[in-house]
């Protein structure tokens, strides 16, 4: 009896030991001037204003609409905080500022919002060349590319629905599975891994089809092709298990992304309109707890799950890295990796990099007027969360302070 409460007592101590210092001020902004933190600091005081977050957004968009040159005063303030440039060589300030520091970046072409065939094919030669830049840098362990950039979403929402296709829609459909397997083909030939990036429910469906595809085709010998998986809809834990399954049916890796969600707004509304039950959690808990349970899931499964916690929670973080360090299993093991925005989220990421652990960052890029609408949804989703701009902004004073600057 003696000797199990001491190894009770001892576990307990274990688990209440280990914790990584996400407070760490001087480590989350070690490359940021006084000048950068100054800016970071102005910019996150009018981001943790929902007020002014909605008017600055309907200003843009109508000083756009009448052709008003903004793009240049947008591309000095917002869009330098959370994009890396206009192309991949704008980019490579923050690729290397980043691997300084031993954070991967993961290039990410932010067009959206087109249309046309032509659009649908320059998006695809775009995405093949950030892969092509990642192939050989060491740098960018990830590529990724969101399926709705090279496809009608009109065909996405009818495969998802099952609806049957006319001739005409068979033939875009068949379009959109000679883009995708264009782009995973060629990352499976350079063995460059490569996420497909979750979207709206109603055309999640399409997405998962092609997903899982290219990962019973490329992902036999190693993690090639990485499905995302978003935890604040209620049926994706069970997804996740389905799909390990399979993988395991059929012989091939299971790569994923776990992210919350970045659609709630968007999905509540449409529900509500349609008339449907809504697929997201009803609360913050039920959601957190959902990625929680896939986080250990996949770590308990890490012979056949190579998966990426993409998240900015930093409870959810600090359980992952706690259940790595009771198992022995080393921060940089090639099955597990963490992942945040560029521009947020800093003291998770460096402290993590700082600990030894793979994390990255998501850089995205492209041409300003077609990241605005990305930056109007970042604005929007992180003035949403309850207590994010306000935990970031705290974090800025800190450190402000520890510099006397503040």
């Amino acid at each position: 009896m003696v000797t199990v409460r001491k190894r009770l007592m001892n576990e307990a101590v274990l688990k209440t030991e280990f914790r990584l210092d996400f407070q760490d001020t001087e480590t989350a902004f070690a490359d940021k001037t006084d000048a950068e933190l100054k800016e970071k600091y102005w910019l996150f005081r009018l981001m943790n204003s929902e007020r002014l977050v909605n008017i600055t957004t309907e200003l843009t968009k109508l000083a756009l609409k009448i052709h008003l040159p903004i793009e240049p005063l947008i591309k000095r303030t917002i869009f330098r905080h959370f994009c890396g440039g206009e192309t991949i060589q704008e980019c490579e300030r923050v690729i290397e500022k980043l691997s300084r520091s031993k954070i991967g970046t993961i290039l990410d072409y932010s067009v959206e919002g087109k249309y046309e065939e032509e659009d649908f094919g320059k998006t695809k030669d775009e995405i093949l060349r950030t892969i092509k830049k990642a192939k050989d840098d060491p740098r960018i362990p990830f590529a990724v590319f969101k399926v709705s950039g090279i496809a009608p979403l009109g065909t996405l929402e009818k495969i998802t629905s099952r609806t049957p296709l006319t001739e005409k829609g068979q033939l875009k459909w068949k379009r959109i599975r000679e883009r995708v397997e264009e782009i995973c083909s060629y990352a499976h030939s350079v063995n460059q891994p490569i996420f497909i990036d979750a979207e709206e429910s109603w055309i999640q469906g399409a997405i998962d089809l092609l997903a899982e595809d290219m990962m019973r085709k490329y992902n036999r010998n190693s993690p090639i092709v990485y499905n995302t998986i978003q935890l604040y809809r209620r049926d994706r834990l069970d997804f996740l298990r389905i799909s390990h399954q399979k993988a395991l049916r059929d012989g091939y890796m299971l790569g994923v992304k776990l992210v919350r969600g970045a659609y709630m707004e968007k999905e509540r509304e449409r529900a509500l309109q349609m008339g449907y039950s809504c697929p997201i959690h009803d609360s913050k808990e039920a959601t957190d707890n959902d990625y929680n349970k896939a986080l250990l899931y996949c770590l308990e499964n890490l012979d056949s799950i190579s998966f990426v916690a993409g998240t900015h929670n930093e409870n959810s973080i600090q359980l992952l890295a706690r259940e790595m360090h009771e198992k022995m299993i080393p921060p940089n093991h090639r099955h597990i990796f963490f992942s945040q925005l560029y521009g947020m989220s800093d003291n998770l990421s460096y402290v993590l990099a700082k600990n030894g652990y793979n994390v990255s960052k998501y850089v995205p890029y492209g041409p300003v007027a077609d990241a605005i609408p990305y930056l109007i949804r970042r604005a929007r989703e992180n003035t949403a969360v309850m207590g994010q701009m306000s935990r970031e902004l705290e974090l800025i004073i800190r450190e402000m302070k520890r510099r006397g600057i503040y």
